[in-house]
């Protein structure tokens, strides 16, 4: 136990975690600004209540015969669950809550947790990311790239009631206003079926529990831009634009990084991109009895690293997260502002009404499956069958 402990804490020893450089430059966090000649260790308070999602060993094998290590191909699954994760600590908690050691926390911030946890049933763990993503055509222990984890996050987000997510994915680098307005707002149940649907999940999760996936209203939004900003390296002229996103109160950063090393990026200083690395291999940590986890190998408690914008693969994602409909009326407003009308060539395109040439937009559903949010079907083959069906039933 001891030494499970200890492995926990190790970090990679051949990158140095340089500290931040004496600078009168403002440091932007996902939306938050710092300065550090006056609030630097707000920053790294900052950086830290981050959940921090890394290589892990020693977990049961994926699909029961698979590795039971992620080391080496599972980078980019790690980002993707660290992005979800900010979006879920800022739909439950908020963007301004902040991590301590030792400190207790909500039971939310655990519950959240345990989504992530590497078991096959938590419903964003390696093994459903892995397994969901041979649906996209990647191979168990293949590595994925920013478009192919957004997909999977996608289709896990279905099965997942206490969240209760809308995830829309754009599309040829273009969002459309209509397809998230009809996808976020839920339709209105009779009111006999929405009390019957609200008591059973009442129920089944308690009666504290959160009851809101069941209700007529706003979705809270995960909204994941895949983008190419460049052939083979970057291309200048995006660069501001780029920068914007993380200024924005939604922004829940970008995946990205090099050719098969993807990194979290959640911010920036100048023209520095600040990440967060998955490339540390710690030992498979599971919940305790009483649903605590012992959260410290999941937050990185050092300075983050960075990297210069124009060393970044061409190929990322963007993410934001609109909790409420406002949320997203004013990212698309700080969109037109801040990126359309700055660019000649613009790194997105933002349009109002659904492209006519475009197959009709179906908003995705979850298939007739009960599931309480951490508890997912266990056997994948059957979840695939229930998503091919229900696909069939929509068209």
């Amino acid at each position: 136990s001891v030494l499970s402990r200890y492995e926990n804490q190790i970090t990679i020893l051949s990158d140095y975690l340089e500290e931040f450089p004496e600078t009168d430059e403002p440091v932007w966090i996902l939306g938050r600004q710092h300065h550090l000649n006056t609030d630097k260790s707000k920053l790294l308070l900052d950086v830290s209540a981050r959940l921090w999602f890394t290589y892990r060993r020693k977990f049961s094998p994926i699909g029961g015969t698979g590795p039971s290590s992620d080391a080496g191909w599972g980078c980019m699954l790690r980002c993707g669950q660290m992005m979800l994760a900010q979006a879920l600590i800022c739909r439950h908690l908020g963007r301004d809550w902040q991590w301590e050691k030792h400190k207790k926390q909500p039971e939310e911030y655990h519950r959240i947790l345990r989504c992530f946890l590497d078991r096959k049933d938590c419903c964003y763990s390696i093994h459903q990311m892995a397994q969901m993503g041979v649906g996209e055509g990647k191979s168990i222990g293949e590595w994925f790239g920013p478009n192919t984890v957004a997909q999977v996050l996608k289709k896990l987000a279905l099965f997942d009631e206490w969240n209760s997510l809308a995830v829309y994915v754009s599309m040829d680098n273009t969002v459309v206003i209509e397809d998230i307005k009809k996808m976020c707002w839920c339709p209105a149940q009779s009111s006999s079926v929405a009390h019957s649907s609200a008591h059973l999940h009442r129920s089944a999760l308690g009666p504290n529990r959160n009851t809101a996936g069941l209700c007529p209203g706003w979705k809270p939004l995960l909204l994941i831009i895949p983008l190419r900003l460049g052939i083979n390296h970057i291309n200048p002229v995006y660069i501001d634009a780029f920068k914007e996103c993380f200024k924005m109160p939604q922004s829940l950063g970008a995946l990205g990084g090099k050719p098969n090393n993807a990194y979290y990026f959640i911010g920036f200083l100048g023209n520095e991109l600040i990440y967060l690395d998955p490339h540390t291999t710690q030992s498979f940590v599971d919940s305790e009895e009483n649903g605590t986890v012992d959260d410290e190998s999941f937050h990185c408690q050092q300075a983050p690293h960075r990297m210069k914008i124009m060393n970044l693969d061409p190929s990322v994602a963007l993410g934001f997260f609109c909790k409420e409909e406002c949320d997203f009326d004013n990212w698309c407003s700080l969109v037109q502002k801040e990126i359309l009308k700055q660019q000649s060539l613009r790194m997105f395109e933002l349009v109002q009404k659904h492209p006519p040439h475009w197959p009709p937009f179906i908003p995705p559903s979850k298939p007739e499956v009960t599931t309480t949010g951490a508890e997912l079907i266990e056997s994948t083959d059957k979840l695939f069958e229930l998503e091919e069906e229900f696909e069939i039933l929509s068209v």
